[in-house]
């Protein structure tokens, strides 16, 4: 990756809105260079560095779309049932011949039409008797076929770069016939936590240990994502040894992510480390839970510190990590995904900030119903295992309640 400059992120604001900082990702963060070519077995998830053009047309051949019958249109009575000879049998695989006037052909799903044929009935709609075919009238001609490049012409675009590679994705470019495809590099993500009151799991706990759950939380956000993601481990609360840490592992990343170091507290040294070897742009989002979120530069790679409060962690990686994550690794923009529940609680926040709250939803007629989870504060981990969704109250919005339409992330889209 191009190393960035130490005010690539600036900002004069002293909030940022989550939108203000995603302009800033998009505006001003180059992708990844390179490309390379991986079999299609191993693409899923991949980022397409280059357009993929069909080299041939999809479907290759003009074919019947359902079993039946092909005749030529021209042959079909417009009044009163017409009665065809079958002059063969064409399943999906088999060559087509020609087709003489005033004949059928019993056809199947997939199997190329013959040359002369327009028209598919099907079978439900038709009758074979004594070596013949009865078709009803009022079919309009080329009905129940599948034109040559109906889905995809020759020399289209079917798939272009940017286009993150799923399932649907993959099976397009199989039906293309690649079997190779050009994607961008991984990007590379260094996972830190940090502080002395961490301890790994498994790992025996101090007195006034906890076991660290962020790092993992992260690492499994990540693994949704086009990254090769690393374990770093535990940064110290120690200002020297957090700023050497973030330098070394720079060199061999595209991106660091921390957890915790970022408030204001004494033994907060993230903010300072990230100064120390580069820059601190910006600091601090219009957020809630999830303010105090740093991001800079340290060694021309960009540094984002989230907050230690688990559920601050995961709503500002969302909102910051990974759409860096995907604009580094060249994938096109990607919102996301939302719906409209009701809400069936009172609720009050802030004017200028947006906040993100907890919600189990119930489904039924009509709008599915939001309903609060019992208990707040961003260190409670069950609240993310037992609710369902964030609902997404805007910076304007001062109160909510019960029946008022609410914007819902929802968590089995994102986690």
């Amino acid at each position: 990756m191009a190393q960035l400059s130490d005010d690539c992120f600036a900002f004069g604001g002293k909030l940022m809105s989550v939108e203000e900082a995603q302009a800033l990702i998009e505006a001003r963060i180059p992708p990844a260079g390179g490309r390379e070519s991986v079999a299609l077995r191993q693409a899923t998830g991949r980022v397409l560095a280059e357009d993929l053009r069909a080299r041939t047309p999809l479907p290759p051949f003009f074919n019947s779309a359902v079993d039946g019958y092909a005749f030529r249109h021209a042959d079909l009575a417009a009044e009163g049932p017409t009665r065809l000879p079958i002059a063969a049998r064409l399943q999906a695989g088999q060559a087509a011949a020609g087709l003489s006037p005033g004949t059928a052909i019993r056809i199947f799903t997939g199997a190329p039409m013959p040359d002369g044929a327009d028209t598919v009935m099907m079978q439900e709609d038709a009758r074979e008797e004594d070596g013949a075919v009865l078709l009803v009238p009022g079919l309009k001609r080329g009905a129940n076929c599948r034109p040559a490049g109906e889905d995809v012409a020759a020399g289209q675009v079917a798939l272009p770069a940017g286009t993150r590679l799923g399932p649907a994705a993959i099976g397009l470019a199989a039906a293309l016939g690649f079997r190779d495809v050009p994607v961008r590099p991984l990007v590379r993500v260094g996972v830190f936590s940090t502080g002395d009151e961490l301890a790994d799991p498994g790992m025996p706990l101090g007195p006034a240990q906890t076991y660290d759950s962020n790092r993992f939380t992260l690492l499994a956000l990540l693994a949704g994502l086009p990254v090769e993601a690393h374990d770093l481990g535990i940064l110290p609360d120690e200002p020297a040894a957090t700023a050497a840490a973030l330098a070394r592992a720079a060199a061999g990343h595209d991106l660091l992510l921390t957890s915790g170091g970022v408030s204001t507290g004494e033994a907060d040294h993230v903010k300072a480390a990230i100064g120390q070897g580069g820059r601190l742009v910006f600091w601090r989002l219009a957020i809630k839970p999830g303010r105090p979120a740093a991001m800079g530069v340290v060694e021309g790679v960009p540094v984002v510190g989230l907050p230690g409060n688990p559920v601050a962690a995961v709503v500002t990686f969302l909102h910051l990590a990974r759409p860096l994550v995907l604009r580094l690794a060249g994938a096109a923009p990607d919102s996301l995904p939302r719906f409209t529940a009701r809400a069936d609680f009172a609720y009050r926040k802030k004017a200028g900030r947006r906040e993100y709250v907890r919600v189990r939803l119930a489904f039924g007629a009509g709008l599915p119903v939001a309903r609060k989870y019992a208990r707040e504060g961003a260190g409670l981990l069950t609240s993310l295992t037992e609710s369902d969704a964030f609902a997404e109250l805007p910076e304007d919005v001062t109160a909510v309640a019960p029946g008022d339409e609410l914007r819902i992330l929802p968590f089995r889209a994102v986690f």
